[in-house]
C-alpha cells in the first residue's frame, strides 16, 4: 500500500480578527494534513462581505497553529511581483516553521487583472507571463543575490536572506490545465493543482468531472515527460469543492470520492470549509463526520 492521501481544508480569508485565529484552530484541530486559503482581491461573494489578504491572513494561521501545512490557492501575477511574493513566502516559510507551500497561478480574467489599471492580456501573454512569473520566483528563493530583466518582470539585486527554510527552497504548487502550465508543473513544481474544468469549475456532471480529471493527469504525465521527471516526484492535488457538488453532503461520500480520486492518482484532495451561505454552504456537522471518518479508516494512494 502507498501513503495515505492527505485531506486539506480551503478556508476563505474573509475572518475577521479572533473569528479567525478560531477557524484556523478548529481546522487543525480536525486533523486536517494542510490548509489553504485564497488569494483574490474580490471573489464570488457579495461586495459588501469581508474579504481579506490571503498571505496576512496565513501569517496569522501560522501563529495561531503548530503543525497543520499552509499554502495558497493561488497566488497569480495579476497582482503580485516575484519579488515581494518571494520576499512573503520566505517570511512565511520560517514564521510557519517550514510548513508553507507556495501555490502559484496564472489568473484569470477579470477584477483582479484590471484592479492595478494594467492592460487586458491575451491568454498567450497570460501564459508567458506565468512563465515568467514562476521562473523569477524559483530564482529568488534559490539565489542569495537575483538580478533578472524579463519582459514582465524584472529584478535587480534582490537579497533573500536568510534564505528559505526549507531546503532547498520551500515548495511550489502550480495550478496548470494546459500544456505549458503543466510543462511549468513538472519543471519546476513540488505539486500540481486543479480544479477540474477551469473554464466551468463545478458545472460538469460527476462522470464528466471525473473524465475530465483523468486527462488533465495524462497531460500531466506527458508534461513530466517531456522534461525527463519522473510523474511520481510530484504531489497532485484536486480541489474537491470546485469539481463536484456537496462533496460531504452524505455520510461517507467524502471519502468515496477521494478513493476515487486517489485511484485515479491524486495524492492530495482538498474540500472548503462549510459557509452558513452562498458558495461553499454546508452542514458543519457533516463536514465533521465526513473528516472524522476519513481519520478513522484514511484512503491510501495508488503505486502504479
Amino acid at each position: 500500500m502507498g501513503d495515505r492521501v492527505r485531506l486539506g481544508a480551503l478556508v476563505l480569508p474573509e475572518h475577521p480578527g479572533r473569528n479567525g485565529i478560531e477557524v484556523w484552530r478548529k481546522v487543525e484541530e480536525l486533523g486536517f494534513d494542510h490548509a489553504w486559503t485564497l488569494d483574490h482581491l474580490s471573489w464570488r461573494i457579495p461586495p459588501d462581505r469581508p474579504w481579506f489578504d490571503a498571505l496576512t491572513t496565513l501569517t496569522a494561521a501560522a501563529a495561531v497553529t503548530s503543525h497543520i501545512g499552509l499554502g495558497t490557492l493561488v497566488v497569480s501575477p495579476n497582482f503580485r511581483h516575484p519579488v515581494l511574493t518571494a520576499r512573503q513566502a520566505m517570511t512565511l516559510d520560517h514564521l510557519s516553521g517550514g510548513r508553507f507551500v507556495l501555490g502559484l497561478g496564472a489568473g484569470a480574467a477579470g477584477r483582479d487583472s484590471t484592479a492595478l489599471g494594467g492592460p487586458d492580456l491575451t491568454p498567450a501573454e497570460r501564459a508567458a507571463r506565468f512563465e515568467e512569473f514562476v521562473s523569477l520566483v524559483d530564482r529568488l528563493l534559490r539565489g542569495p543575490t537575483t538580478t533578472f530583466t524579463g519582459r514582465y518582470f524584472s529584478a535587480r539585486d534582490v537579497m533573500m536572506v536568510p534564505g528559505s527554510l526549507q531546503s532547498p527552497r520551500l515548495p511550489l504548487a502550480v495550478a496548470a490545465t494546459g500544456p505549458r502550465g503543466m510543462r511549468l508543473a513538472a519543471g519546476f513544481a513540488q505539486m500540481w493543482i486543479t480544479i477540474g474544468d477551469a473554464g466551468s469549475p463545478g458545472e460538469q456532471s460527476e462522470a464528466e468531472a471525473i473524465d475530465t480529471l483523468r486527462r488533465q493527469l495524462s497531460r500531466l504525465t506527458s508534461a513530466c515527460e517531456q522534461v525527463g521527471r519522473s510523474p511520481k516526484e510530484l504531489r497532485k492535488l484536486v480541489n474537491l469543492s470546485r469539481v463536484v457538488k456537496d462533496p460531504y453532503g452524505s455520510p461517507g461520500r467524502l471519502r468515496d470520492l477521494v478513493e476515487r480520486c486517489a485511484g485515479l492518482g491524486f495524492t492530495d484532495v482538498v474540500v472548503a470549509c462549510p459557509r452558513r451561505d452562498g458558495v461553499f454552504a454546508g452542514d458543519m456537522s457533516l463536514f465533521e463526520e465526513s473528516v472524522a471518518r476519513l481519520r478513522c479508516d484514511p484512503v491510501r494512494e495508488r503505486n502504479d
